[in-house]
């Protein structure tokens, strides 16, 4: 039986030691480094690659990785019984460059939280069941556990029920699309502009699928980079330049 929000609310987090990867050598990472002095927003999940996880779960924390942060949270951590390499690959895979990935590949931290589940149905083993939680200095503040009922229920520990907790008037940033070109320096440029200013996107490179012309159909435009803010065509490199200027009166 899954616990309860009222019973792990108030209580410091388990301890335990995490086994990453970084810069292609091992690092024990413990809880008291990964949340003592900050506010930390820690979603879980089942497992890396799986559907919801990548499409949804991830995704959307990593989009909201800013406004979070800038409503007091310090670092916005994924828990999964896996790996440190598969952490590792699934966090390129899905360009999640404002997630901090956590492998508690022992179980270690999701048994202490209660949170370990059989899934051997699915060939997975043990793995976590899917929660998010807000930890101020260690001790759980409030956690978001999602129902005990069959499948992989995905109602409650979403980016955006996080931060209307965290802040309920805070306002979610427009997604962010850009269709690019593979080597264009433009499109690196463009890039690197937006990650500088902490706005997720989705990348859509030039393939044999996605060519000028689909680009053209879909943004009026022949040039890389075509970047599309809340559904509005922002344009190429110069015209993303212009949007992020800062207005002189």
């Amino acid at each position: 039986m899954l616990p309860s929000a009222a019973s792990l609310e108030g209580k410091p987090v388990p301890r335990a030691v995490f086994k990453v990867r970084t810069d292609n050598a091992w690092r024990d990472v413990t809880t008291d480094e990964l949340f003592n002095g900050k506010t930390v927003v820690v979603f879980a999940l089942p497992g890396a690659y799986t559907p919801t996880c990548s499409s949804s779960h991830l995704p959307r924390y990593n989009e909201l990785a800013g406004v979070l942060r800038e409503n007091g949270v310090d670092e916005i951590v994924c828990i999964a019984v896996n790996d440190a390499f598969v952490m590792n690959a699934w966090k390129g895979g899905q360009e999640a460059d404002h997630i901090t990935m956590i492998p508690d590949g022992n179980a270690d931290f999701t048994e202490g939280m209660g949170m370990l589940v059989d899934k051997r149905e699915l060939g997975f083993g043990k793995r976590s069941w899917r929660y998010s939680m807000l930890v101020r200095d260690g001790v759980i503040e409030k956690i978001f556990i999602e129902p005990d009922k069959e499948g992989d229920p995905f109602e409650v520990s979403d980016a955006d029920t996080m931060l209307k907790h965290v802040n309920p008037d805070a306002v979610p940033p427009e997604p962010v699309v850009m269709f690019s070109k593979p080597g264009c320096p433009f499109c690196a440029r463009a890039k690197a502009l937006l990650k500088a200013r902490g706005i997720a996107f989705t990348d859509i490179p030039q393939d044999h699928k996605i060519n000028t012309s689909v680009l053209r159909a879909v943004s009026g435009g022949t040039t890389w980079p075509q970047v599309f803010m809340g559904g509005r065509l922002i344009g190429g490199l110069d015209a993303v330049e212009a949007h992020f200027a800062p207005t002189s009166f």
